[in-house]
């Protein structure tokens, strides 16, 4: 029995005690119980535990490391789990949470077979659907850390270049999508050339994760160098992020790639997540993307992002890209969904495409957990709001 008094936090519910995701309020930083949360500053964590999480930010944790982590854990466990409240302990209300650490680089990766197949075909008509690297190494690009926001900011319709049969116009895009996918929250020393192994050492936590596209930016730009203005406008981030010792029992082999990889990416036993994501658009779920289906893991994605000697330091996010599965109702991106346009999405006694002004997307996910129980990771959502008209200055 705990003393928190919440029908939310028990073992069968995703915010349970076998959860415990850590996030930010305006009190302070916060663990979440429930629909509650549990302020951490005024508990007795210790002379080392204390000052870690004393500020408004979990850049200190983040940076203290895996022992430091599962102390805390471990300790917050034992206080959630007591029959009566500890001394100094206050619960407080969901509402106000900001992003809870700072964003230092954001790298968005490309893992799922079945959606980079799907793009192809969709892209490239009359060319393969995968190249020919994407099954030796994951594939991915650098983001914009500057425009990581918390969920619940609204998405502002962003302008840039689009293809015409005339000729590059400018003006909002037209074909504003999502991208449903699974981020990792990196932390301890900075540390580069990582093994797979070491990977796990080096991430804090998991959080969702929506990447947010202009699919006609990006046709028209992304080649040779990738994406570029189409993708940077706006990625949106949890508010909470569940500890990466949640997922203990949720680890599951990736599909095969149908060839082996070099060495450095071999991994002694697989990071693969079993985790069930659900898509609303405007209140009605449209997919339900499997991540399990994933081709590559975070560790793996360390390992490759680290093995030049680039640092994987505290406050490092690593996005999985899109997740999508075999099935249709099983994608993960508007832009699969409606395969380019051609095969609209039944919505509200309708049929859509893309997003218009004022839709909102709600991404959700669970986990199984020890003895049976699920783990969330807590919702992101956004809302897209109208172009800025400041800058139609000579669109076309």
């Amino acid at each position: 029995m705990s003393w928190i008094d919440d029908p939310a936090f028990t073992a069968d519910a995703p915010f349970g005690p076998q959860t415990l995701p850590y996030g930010v309020l305006p009190g302070g930083v916060a663990v979440r119980v429930g629909n509650q949360a549990l302020l951490l500053r005024g508990l007795a964590l210790g002379e080392r535990l204390a000052p870690l999480v004393a500020t408004g930010s979990l850049d200190a944790l983040l940076a203290a490391g895996r022992p430091v982590w599962s102390e805390l854990r471990a300790r917050l466990v034992e206080i959630v789990s007591s029959a009566s409240a500890p001394r100094g302990a206050e619960l407080v209300a969901l509402d106000g949470a900001v992003l809870p650490f700072t964003v230092a680089d954001y790298v968005d990766f490309y893992s799922s077979r079945h959606h980079a197949e799907n793009v192809g075909r969709i892209f490239r008509p009359d060319g393969e659907a995968l190249v020919p690297n994407w099954t030796h190494m994951p594939i991915g690009y650098h983001g914009r850390a500057g425009t990581v926001v918390v969920s619940g900011t609204p998405i502002v319709r962003p302008h840039g270049q689009r293809r015409s049969s005339s000729g590059p116009v400018f003006g909002p895009t037209g074909r504003l999508d999502i991208e449903a996918e699974v981020g990792f929250v990196c932390g301890g020393p900075v540390a580069s050339r990582l093994t797979p192994s070491q990977a796990a050492d080096h991430v804090f936590g998991v959080a969702l994760v929506n990447d947010w596209s202009a699919r006609d930016i990006q046709a028209w730009e992304y080649q040779p160098l990738g994406p570029f203005l189409g993708k940077s406008f706006g990625t949106s981030i949890s508010a909470w992020i569940t500890p990466l010792e949640a997922f203990a029992v949720a680890r599951v082999s990736p599909p095969p790639l149908g060839n082996d990889v070099l060495p450095y990416l071999v991994e002694e036993r697989s990071w693969g997540l079993d985790i069930d994501i659900e898509v609303e658009w405007n209140g009605t779920v449209v997919s339900r993307p499997p991540f399990r289906e994933m081709s590559w893991t975070f560790a793996q994605q360390l390992a490759h992002l680290s093995v030049n000697g680039a640092t994987v330091r505290p406050g490092d996010l690593i996005a999985s890209g899109t997740v999508s599965g075999p099935a249709r109702d099983e994608r993960g991106s508007f832009l699969e969904l409606s395969w380019g346009g051609k095969e609209p999405v039944a919505l509200g006694g309708g049929e859509r495409t893309f997003l218009e002004d004022g839709d909102t997307v709600r991404i959700t996910a669970t986990a199984p957990g020890e003895g049976g129980s699920v783990v969330g990771l807590a919702e992101v959502v956004g809302t897209i709001a109208p172009a800025d008209e400041r800058l139609g200055v000579g669109q076309t």
